[in-house]
């Protein structure tokens, strides 16, 4: 028997779920929350192995918030996201949070069975843009990783000259207004930006600028 607690603020939905839940004969729905602290402390109270977790509720993170203090108390428990927003955001932002699965309202009472069986046997059914969602922000994530890597390395070879013209950079001034700034000559600062570029590996200064503030270092200068 799979014990179940289902969270969602929509009264109709909840009890709606609770009615295709309570119908199966592996499964029983053992506590009902309207609201992400009622999870909390319902999950504290009522043993369960699942919980369907509405993602949005008295607001628009309140699931995702009760499930990763639950899961912080009770690791064992299994939590499948319930929401209305397919968007690659929220999907990373829930399966971050610790989530085995994740169903869009409104699917057919078979496919919210089969997710629940699923995870109850151990094996989620994470859809496959779900996974291509995840596996893409693992590149990007690695990708950056690579850039930032390259970046730390890049800016320990900076001289203090070259450190200054950054920040002047990152201010978005002018090669003249640079020039002006440090009272040099013109072509001081164009002669700086050469050494800046070979050392970054970029062919404008204005692509040293989008790195620095595409990796959120823009602080260190």
């Amino acid at each position: 028997m799979i014990d179940i607690l289902v969270a969602e603020d929509f009264d109709i939905i909840r009890e709606d779920l609770c009615d295709i839940i309570s119908a199966q004969e592996d499964m029983r729905v053992v506590g009902q929350a309207s609201s992400g602290a009622e999870i909390i402390s319902l999950a504290g109270m009522v043993d369960c192995d699942l919980i369907l977790m509405d993602i949005e509720m008295e607001t628009t993170t309140a699931g995702i918030k009760a499930a990763e203090k639950i899961l912080e108390k009770y690791p064992g428990l299994m939590i499948i996201f319930l929401t209305a927003h397919e968007t690659e955001n929220m999907i990373l932002t829930s399966m971050g949070a610790g989530a085995v699965d994740y169903i869009v309202k409104g699917c057919p009472d078979e496919e919210l069975l089969m997710h629940i069986r699923s995870a109850a046997a151990g094996r989620p059914m994470i859809d496959s843009k779900i996974q291509n969602t995840l596996l893409k922000e693992y590149s990007r994530l690695r990708s950056s990783e690579k850039s930032l890597l390259f970046f730390i390395n890049s800016v320990s070879k900076l001289t203090s000259a070259e450190r200054e013209l950054v920040k002047l950079l990152l201010e978005d001034k002018k090669v003249r207004e640079i020039a002006e700034i440090r009272c040099v000559e013109v072509v001081t600062v164009k002669t700086q930006i050469k050494s800046l570029l070979r050392k970054f590996g970029c062919a404008r200064s204005k692509d040293v600028v989008e790195l620095i503030r595409e990796l959120g270092v823009a602080h260190l200068f």
